[in-house]
């Protein structure tokens, strides 16, 4: 799905600019929160509500463009229906699942449900040991055709999409025209939480800051509540550690994390070429052939969505994991 988070990392970027424009006292847009863990999304709408809400950045996550990618644009050149085609996700966590079942799914753009199945990694592992398959037996195919690419790539961030690194490096050119090579992390509390700025002549022009897991929300949460809040982005992950430790796939059968698995598995991402999204062929034409160009009406549709709060009804994405 690298693609997919390409168009949400850059559409991501791009309302940080937006918002960091219209911010004041009165109204504000910032602190920007990532939105593409849904556990954190979850939690924000079903316990948190307004003032948090409003902060979740509106850009889809990549599954959910994934689901808008396979069944607008992949159905319309293969002449199919959208319902003929099954969409089967493979992600770290289980909470893609309930992110599948989103009530902005199906969308006006498609008419049909973005992801048909969502399955963990340690879930396929499990799949391919019972059923004596490797992955070498499998054959790699590609959703676009002639546009193929040439070898598996990443974003900047090994435990994510590397939102945070993308955000803070075009803020920074777009806001105050200042180029920044490697982002320099500053580990506060733990290690799931750490601080990036922009300084220039001893000002901080941009704060933006990591928080992993459950207790470094609370506090991120309790911090915007009070209104006592320094930072202008958080990239907010439910799972500490990030989406490498997600329950999903880096765990041992009794529940625990896979040390050694995850250190390989970072040092795989680490090992994996990184390439910003801005300089993505594949993406630029896919703005121009599917979605009309970066600025048209139809990004918003199949690009963003909206968000709910506590006091909606329950539904079927409630289920307990």
């Amino acid at each position: 799905m690298t693609i997919a988070a390409d168009f949400s990392i850059l559409e991501s970027q791009k309302e940080f600019v937006r918002r960091y424009h219209q911010h004041s006292e009165e109204e504000p847009t910032l602190p920007m929160l990532t939105s593409a863990c849904p556990g954190w999304v979850r939690y924000a709408e079903r316990v948190l509500g307004h003032p948090i809400t409003p902060h979740l950045c509106t850009a889809k996550s990549p599954q959910q463009i994934m689901g808008s990618l396979v069944k607008d644009y992949f159905a319309r050149r293969q002449n199919l229906s959208p319902d003929k085609i099954f969409h089967v996700i493979v992600a770290p966590c289980y909470d893609k699942k309930l992110e599948a079942l989103r009530e902005d799914v199906p969308t006006a753009l498609h008419s049909s449900r973005g992801a048909d199945c969502v399955l963990t990694s340690g879930e396929i592992v499990q799949i391919m040991e019972q059923s004596d398959l490797s992955v070498k037996d499998a054959a790699v195919d590609t959703l676009f055709g002639d546009q193929k690419e040439e070898e598996v790539r990443c974003h900047d961030g090994t435990s994510s999409d590397g939102y945070l690194a993308h955000i803070f490096r075009h803020a920074a050119k777009e806001l105050f025209n200042e180029d920044v090579g490697a982002v320099t992390y500053r580990t506060l509390r733990n290690k799931d939480f750490r601080e990036v700025t922009l300084e220039k002549n001893g000002e901080v022009l941009l704060r933006f800051a990591a928080a992993y897991g459950f207790r470094n929300i609370q506090n991120v949460v309790l911090k915007l509540k009070k209104g006592k809040f320094p930072y202008h982005f958080v990239e907010v992950l439910a799972c500490a550690g990030g989406c490498l430790s997600g329950r999903g796939q880096a765990h041992t059968e009794d529940g625990r994390v896979d040390r050694a698995l995850l250190r390989q598995m970072e040092g795989v991402c680490a090992a994996t070429p990184a390439q910003p999204p801005e300089t993505s062929a594949q993406v630029q034409g896919l703005y121009q052939e599917w979605l009309g160009g970066a600025d048209s009406p139809t990004v918003q549709a199949a690009l963003h969505t909206a968000y709910q709060g506590p006091g909606q009804p329950a539904s079927s994405r409630d289920i307990k994991w």
